[in-house]
């Protein structure tokens, strides 16, 4: 009864795979908080300070890119398509097969009040056993030359029928490389109906495109008034050989075919097709030469586009849940919809690529569980793939991939720190000896101007941001040439020996690191002296906070505060003072004084001991609040923000430690923010403070000029 159903059952087919997809995704989204990720180092370093849990340890890792489907896995996958193109070079064919409902197969099954469309599952199972039987032809047996390498996405149209776009990579003896090689596998005209009436039947049938144009300027490819695959395409006696572009094909001047209703076509309609392909599998097969093409990204990026997407757009409702990038608004048809409940292959690439995550000595990244213990964990081998990129900022991790990428065949860590002989401390190091990195002679230049005209304590800033933005190479060079301008302050104030202002400069150094989440260790500078560590000493970024200065005008601005003003800050110091949890925002014109109550706040509370994280969401906006920061520079908010993003801090380190004992946390001009952003920082408090409430239940106040209402939670 149910294959009977006709659109109930695509309907029913639909829904049914909503509900295990949601499953999914419902399942992503609540044991967040049990999957974590840490370097394989900071577990030997809770061990040392007596952590066993891993509840406490790492940070909370979400892996959308196991989706499959999900943005960060077509991202993936592309990447693993452009090394397959380093490795063994351009595609040299496109080919497109797309499901014809009219296959005897299909037809044959139907009742007479059916249509393909009321057998989904009908439709995918041929068109499955079609294509395996194509990739026999192509990959296995090389109708169009012998294969080397090949990848095949799965896709389906609004319409629902499903296609598959493959790309081949032949062996060099078998490469396409002129127009005559061209015309020996793709043709773009229409047969003769006295010479091939087959093969005229059939792409007249499935290879003609549109209507479009004048005559349908409704036509999904119609956009700005022209065909966006720039049909009809121009009459050539000859084919072309493309520049950075498909080939032009032979499209001689011939008589036109009538469609009937008035319409017909010539060979400047006509979708390139190989003749045997297409005789034998009756169905649209759109066979490009791609070879000729440079930007072969583009194509690979077409590919690994994702499914279809319906765009929105909501005016009411005080609360919209997107749950991940991957549910906005998908398009799911029944066919699609029984593709992946039947677990068919939906991608394939070949030869499979391996993605090997680049991590310096001792520190691969593990994932665990919350329940694990960490002997458990460390005693767990964890495989990895493909190497990533990896950012210049993420300091020798940086000049490890860069030996990776250029030194052959390395066998060790220590075959990589080595070089004619010589054995270096750090790969940056190796690097530079090997002639992989620039000098550093207009650092060095600017360095000298800076001795003869700014004091030591401006120097020594000026030393921090080149290590954190300019990436010399030589970073103890430096530090030897310019040690005694950096510590002068230090010799006029106290008599100490080299070794106390060795110490006393490292540790301003660090201090000023710190504040950009760097420290002395990511730099080849010399070691901060060991310190026996209190368990229970305050950690410095917390002794920070305490030590800002209050200004004494925000002490007295109580006073000074108006109505509106007053009650907002009684409100918030109400909700502070009994330990209660709140989201407020304050809006309001530039002028009206909502700088001057974060003031007032600040001044108030950290009279009395509190903490108070000033934030903002400009770094123009921060200079105005005692102690702030920018709102990405202290949560550690990524720059390239998804839907599914989180906050990079650790729940063991002390940045964790700080927000979970700060009292309030103030984030000025907020409305000029990514939404993800704030919602990442949802997400990363919760898991930090161990509360599910809002912000892991922390006061936020959040402050800027909007024109819609906000609520106090």
């Amino acid at each position: 009864m149910l294959l009977n159903a006709g659109r109930l059952l695509q309907q029913y087919v639909v829904d049914n795979y909503v509900k295990i997809e949601s499953g999914r995704l419902r399942w992503i989204k609540e044991h967040q908080s049990d999957i974590r990720s840490e370097l394989y180092q900071g577990l030997h370093d809770v061990l040392h300070v007596g952590e066993t849990n891993a509840e406490n340890i790492g940070k909370r890792t979400i892996l959308p890119s196991s989706f499959i489907g999900g943005r960060r896995d077509m991202t993936q996958r592309y990447e693993d398509g452009m090394a397959i193109v380093l490795n063994g070079g351009k595609p040299d064919i496109f080919l497109t097969m797309t499901c014809n409902p009219s296959w005897s197969e299909i037809t044959s099954e139907l009742l007479p009040f059916q249509t393909p469309q009321d057998r989904p599952d009908l439709l995918i199972r041929i068109f499955r056993s079609k294509f395996e039987k194509l990739k026999d032809d192509v990959i296995n047996k090389g109708v169009l030359g012998k294969v080397t390498s090949y990848m095949y996405v799965t896709e389906f149209q609004k319409r629902g029928l499903p296609h598959v776009h493959m790309l081949l990579v032949l062996e060099s003896n078998d490469k396409l490389r002129d127009p005559k090689d061209y015309d020996s596998m793709v043709r773009a005209e229409i047969p003769k109906l006295e010479c091939e009436p087959q093969l005229h039947e059939v792409v007249v049938r499935h290879m003609i495109h549109g209507p479009c144009g004048i005559i349908n300027r409704k036509s999904p490819c119609m956009k700005d008034g022209h065909c966006k695959k720039r049909y009809p395409k121009q009459f050539l006696d000859e084919t072309r050989q493309g520049t950075d572009s498909y080939p032009e094909y032979r499209r001689r001047f011939d008589e036109s075919v009538s469609l009937g209703r008035d319409r017909s076509v010539d060979n400047r309609w006509v979708v390139p097709y190989n003749p045997w392909l297409l005789l034998k599998y009756d169905c649209h097969i759109n066979v490009e030469i791609c070879s000729s093409i440079k930007s072969i990204k583009y194509l690979y990026k077409y590919v690994y586009k994702g499914p279809d997407r319906v765009a929105m757009e909501v005016h009411k409702g005080s609360y919209m849940d997107e749950v991940q990038q991957y549910v906005d608004a998908r398009w799911i048809c029944a066919p699609e919809a029984l593709w992946k409940i039947f677990r068919f292959t939906l991608y394939r690439l070949y030869p499979s690529v391996e993605r090997l995550q680049i991590h310096l000595p001792n520190r691969h990244q593990v994932r665990f569980y919350d329940h694990q213990q960490i002997a458990d964990v460390r005693s767990t081998r964890k495989v990895i793939g493909r190497i990533y990129t990896v950012s210049p900022s993420e300091g020798d991790k940086f000049y490890l991939r860069l030996l990776l990428s250029h030194v052959i065949g390395p066998t060790s860590w220590e075959y990589l720190l080595t070089n004619n002989g010589m054995t270096f401390s750090t790969f940056k190091k190796s690097a530079e000896d090997r002639g992989f990195l620039e000098t550093d002679h207009s650092i060095r230049d600017c360095l000298v101007e800076a001795t003869s005209l700014r004091m030591p304590y401006a120097l020594r800033r000026l030393f921090v941001t080149i290590l954190i933005f300019c990436e010399p190479t030589d970073v103890r060079g430096l530090w030897n040439e310019f040690f005694t301008h950096m510590v002068e302050d230090y010799q006029i104030a106290n008599n100490d020996v080299e070794s106390d202002l060795t110490n006393m400069l490292l540790k301003d150094l660090n201090e000023l690191l710190n504040l950009h989440g760097k420290k002395i260790d990511d730099y080849d500078l010399p070691s901060l002296p060991p310190i026996t560590i209190d368990r229970g000493a305050v950690p410095s970024i917390i002794q920070e906070e305490l030590a800002i200065d209050i200004p004494n005008e925000d002490i007295e601005s109580i006073a000074k505060l108006n109505n509106d003003q007053m009650i907002a800050f009684n409100t918030i110091m109400n909700v502070i003072v009994q330990k209660h949890n709140g989201i407020f925002f304050v809006d309001g014109p530039g002028g009206t004084g909502k700088t001057f109550l974060y003031r007032t706040l600040m001044a108030s509370l950290r009279s009395r001991g509190e903490i108070v994280l000033a934030t903002a969401s400009s770094g123009i906006a921060a200079t105005l609040l005692p102690g702030g920061r920018t709102a990405h520079s202290r949560f550690k908010i990524p720059i390239d923000i998804q839907p599914s993003s989180i906050c990079g801090i650790e729940k063991q380190k002390d940045l964790a430690n700080l927000i979970r004992v700060a009292a309030v946390i103030i984030w000025d001009e907020a409305p000029m923010t990514n939404k993800n952003c704030l919602e990442a920082l949802d997400r990363s408090l919760q898991d930090i403070c161990s509360n599910n409430a809002p912000f892991g239940g922390k006061v936020l106040i959040m402050g800027g000029r909007i024109f819609v209402k906000f609520f106090l939670l």
